[in-house]
């Protein structure tokens, strides 16, 4: 049960760093080249800063989890 549960997390941090890549811009611009979904932030700045640290945030989640479940610990817990 606690193996799958962490799957699905593993899954879902996944797809967040695929997501939350595309929306970084080469040039800085980020969420500004979104129009509205700038509005949320005071400034551009701000808002590629938000969304570094939630890039950097699901990338640890998603590599701590790979290592977790690669290195099969969890099977002597859930036994």
């Amino acid at each position: 049960m606690i193996i799958t549960v962490i799957t699905i997390i593993w899954a879902v941090a996944a797809v967040g760093v695929c997501i939350l890549v595309l929306l970084h811009s080469p040039k800085g611009d980020g969420l500004g080249a979104l129009g509205g979904q700038a509005q949320l932030f005071t400034s551009t700045k701000s808002a590629e800063e938000t969304l570094n640290r939630a890039t950097w945030l699901l990338t640890i989640v998603f590599m701590a989890l790979t290592v977790l479940l690669s290195g099969g610990w969890l099977e002597a817990i859930a036994q």
